[in-house]
């Protein structure tokens, strides 16, 4: 009988694996924001496979995309634009379409915190 905390594992790994592909895309389609699916996929790997996590940090798309963020908590302007923007993007969803101001309020101060937490806690470095 499997038990169910490999069949979380399992889980896990397979959202990282379209995480990684969704990220993957991301570096050609600017629509896509690739970091924080990039991390999405390194947290997955972590919680479901040493094995996975391992390779995948050292791959040369995780040094290229994360290793800065993880080590200094620092990113690119364009790195942080594109995850401010495309999370906007869908924040942007449910805001207009959802008629409740209680929802709309609540969604308001995520965004701000949003802005908040990538301007004064997240250093901004240089593109190499």
């Amino acid at each position: 009988m499997i038990s169910q905390n490999r069949i979380v594992k399992f889980i896990f790994i397979v959202i990282g694996f379209i995480s990684l592909g969704l990220g993957i895309i991301g570096i050609v389609l600017p629509v896509v924001p690739t970091t924080p699916l990039l991390l999405l996929a390194s947290f997955c790997f972590m919680k479901g496979s040493a094995r996975f996590e391992r390779w995948f940090k050292g791959t040369n798309l995780y040094k290229r995309h994360l290793e800065s963020f993880v080590q200094e908590r620092s990113m690119t302007l364009k790195q942080k634009l594109s995850i401010l923007l495309f999370a906007d993007a869908m924040i942007a969803i449910p805001f207009f379409l959802h008629p409740s101001y209680i929802v709309k309020s609540v969604l308001l101060l995520i965004v701000i915190y949003k802005y908040y937490y990538f301007i004064f806690k997240i250093k901004t470095v240089r593109s190499d």
